[in-house]
């Protein structure tokens, strides 16, 4: 009896390793299998003239995918748990996400692209193949994402928008879109123009639209995956949780919202071989409804934090 007892824990302790390495070969597998499944559903979309549909589709299944992997496979468990914002995300996500981004980059700044294309202007490389184009696009718009990031860390008044997104207890998808509408137009003007001042086509406008959608709700998720030297390329989740951190110290870094090349140009690039902290969020005051934190920016009260959150030599 007792031999076969000890043969039964033999099976299933061998059966345990094997699901332990199944999983931890699938951290590594799951981002850029996501991210490649997304570009593949909007190249699609674009080929049949159907962008905005398409990018619709695949972000409302990206979403449910990284719930359901969230659940199954998290980061941290504690994040899991109600943190009571989650009208307040939503509200935030429907203000900035849809009407600013929306409305602005897809209809003002394509319009502009296509004017300028139509006149002949710009210096952009349309003989490229359209991969490189996207590529060069991402890199364009990511120096001015990069910048209004940073000033939003180091100048106060900024910050005090940008402390909105900070204020959140927890990382995961549904908090992507909480930015205060003021931080989204600051990156948005900082951005675009940049592409339609070089004569960038409509179809790369909506590849660096599309990707940096997609790879906003991934730096966010509550997934557990492992990264190696893609963490040195994308903004990726583990590399966004540093961002995160209440220390200034850790979190003034990682100010790029798709690619990493101006945190490692500029030295700002910050993801230690240790384990991000958990306890995230702001020292100062946030309101916990939607309204509220709208108006917090403009109060007096949030003067003092942004000063000790940005200057972290106390001056």
């Amino acid at each position: 009896m007792n031999i076969t007892s000890s043969e039964e824990i033999k099976v299933t302790t061998g059966d345990s390793r094997k699901r332990n390495l199944v999983v931890y070969g699938l951290t590594f597998l799951l981002w850029p299998a996501i991210l490649a499944s997304c570009i593949l559903a909007t190249s699609f979309g674009i080929k049949t003239e159907h962008a905005a549909l398409y990018f619709n589709i695949t972000y409302v299944c990206l979403a449910l995918t990284i719930f359901t992997l969230e659940r199954f496979l998290p980061h941290e468990r504690k994040w899991l748990k109600n943190d009571g914002q989650m009208p307040a995300d939503l509200a935030h996500t429907l203000l900035t996400k849809g009407s600013i981004q929306v409305l602005v980059v897809v209809g003002v700044t394509v319009g502009i692209a296509e004017a300028v294309a139509s006149k002949g202007g710009g210096l952009w490389p349309t003989h490229w193949p359209m991969v490189l184009q996207a590529a060069l696009g991402l890199l364009i718009a990511e120096s001015g994402m990069y910048a209004a990031h940073r000033i939003a860390h180091e100048w106060g008044p900024l910050w005090r928008f940008h402390a909105v997104h900070h204020s959140a207890s927890r990382l995961w998808f549904f908090n992507t879109g909480r930015f205060h509408v003021v931080d989204t137009v600051t990156s948005v003007l900082l951005s675009q123009p940049l592409l339609f001042l070089t004569g960038a086509p409509t179809e790369v406008f909506i590849w660096v639209t599309s990707i940096t959608g997609f790879i906003g709700m991934l730096t966010h998720c509550n997934i557990e995956m492992r990264f190696g030297p893609l963490n040195y390329v994308f903004n990726t989740p583990a590399v966004h949780r540093w961002h995160h951190s209440r220390n200034p110290a850790e979190g003034n870094n990682n100010y790029g919202e798709n690619l990493m090349f101006y945190d490692v140009l500029f030295k700002t690039f910050y993801c230690p071989k240790r384990r991000p902290p958990t306890n995230i969020g702001i020292d100062g005051p946030m309101p916990s409804n939607f309204f509220g934190q709208i108006v917090q920016p403009f109060r007096r009260d949030q003067t003092t934090h942004s000063i000790n959150h940005v200057r972290a030599d106390g001056e």
